[in-house]
């Protein structure tokens, strides 16, 4: 198969390439599309057979739920079996946008979706070519991120075709991604709202909303021993080629216990990668050093971090050293997303 590419400039002068895409989706087939969050991997949700080809792309296991993606607000109804008062109050205030969440799903998603359990996750992404391709294909769009399976998730259409080139007919390159992580996840079905994956939307904006809202313990720990309703919460993810150690401490602890790491680990002959920020980027000594940005504004960290472990695979590193990230507002869905990349792998300073 080859997988042709697809720039969008404009959602009305590149229509043709929407329309394409959405064709193949009638089709039973898979397209990859950008969002605001990431890049998607798209099947029609409610066609079981279209949804397994999403599995096959990504070698991604059929016990982890994809997300159905909408492009109005109407589409919930038939897609759920009861709709919480406070759902449609978020709705209201971040859709379209980077929040995804979990209903009692109705007859019409398919088990292939949902990974046999009786819940749906459901988002309205906020990007335009993601909505009119969803529009234009007439279905919702069943869609995890679009990267071989475990592989640091694509935030550019070139992550896309680096991961799944021969494997999907089709990409919509709609340029790099705003926020640079997954959506947040949360679980309207618990008996308080449950963060179960922290994104864009933070536990603090939802607080301010929903008055009482909690983190699922598997945000920043292993999850063993219970089915899991969200992507990203059992498995390994977003790792790059290279092994990821995360240090935990005081801000001078922590650059020194890496300068010490980066030079042990050089003398061995290894080259060393360091995920840094805008405050300690100029007291490593040893090794790659990329920059998240500063740690005052941790959404441009977040919208970094995928982008910045691609690039240490571009680089051919064999180990990044990352600093541990304070778990406020945005900096709990970036330590989720790293230490998933490191395999919980943490070094205390």
């Amino acid at each position: 198969m080859k997988t042709k590419v697809l720039k969008i400039s404009d959602v009305e002068s590149d229509c043709s390439a929407i329309l394409e895409a959405a064709r193949l989706i009638r089709d039973g087939e898979v397209v990859a599309f950008p969002t605001e969050t990431v890049y998607g991997l798209g099947a029609n949700a409610l066609d079981a057979s279209a949804v397994h080809k999403i599995f096959e792309a990504k070698g991604r296991p059929s016990d982890n739920p994809l997300i159905v993606h909408i492009s109005k607000r109407r589409d919930v109804d038939r897609l759920v079996r009861e709709l919480p008062p406070a759902a449609s109050t978020l709705m209201e205030r971040f859709w379209p946008g980077p929040l995804t969440m979990i209903f009692r799903k109705s007859h019409l998603i398919p088990d292939a979706v949902t990974a046999g359990l009786d819940t749906v996750a459901i988002r309205m992404p906020r990007h335009p070519v993601a909505l009119k391709f969803i529009e234009c294909s007439g279905v919702p769009i069943a869609a995890p991120s679009a990267n071989r399976s475990g592989h640091t998730s694509p935030t550019m259409a070139q992550h896309v075709l680096y991961d799944l080139d021969g494997r999907i007919p089709l990409i919509l390159d709609g340029g790099r991604c705003e926020v640079g992580l997954e959506s947040t996840v949360l679980d309207m079905t618990a008996e308080v709202p449950t963060i179960l994956r922290p994104g864009g939307i933070t536990y603090e904006m939802l607080k301010e909303i929903l008055g009482e809202v909690r983190v699922d313990a598997g945000t920043l720990k292993p999850i063993e021993g219970r089915p899991v309703k969200s992507p990203g919460m059992k498995y390994t993810h977003y790792a790059p080629h290279a092994q990821v150690l995360v240090v935990r401490g005081e801000l001078d602890k922590m650059v020194a216990r890496i300068n010490a790491m980066a030079e042990e680990y050089a003398k061995g002959g290894m080259k060393v990668g360091i995920l840094a920020t805008q405050e300690t980027k100029d007291y490593y000594k040893e090794g790659k050093v990329l920059v998240l940005g500063s740690r005052t504004q941790p959404a441009v960290m977040a919208s970094n971090l995928f982008w910045a472990l691609r690039q240490f695979d571009d680089m051919g590193v064999d180990i990044v050293l990352a600093e541990w990230i304070e778990t406020r507002n945005e900096g709990l869905a970036i330590m989720n997303r790293m230490l998933r990349a490191a395999a919980f792998r943490v070094i205390d300073a």
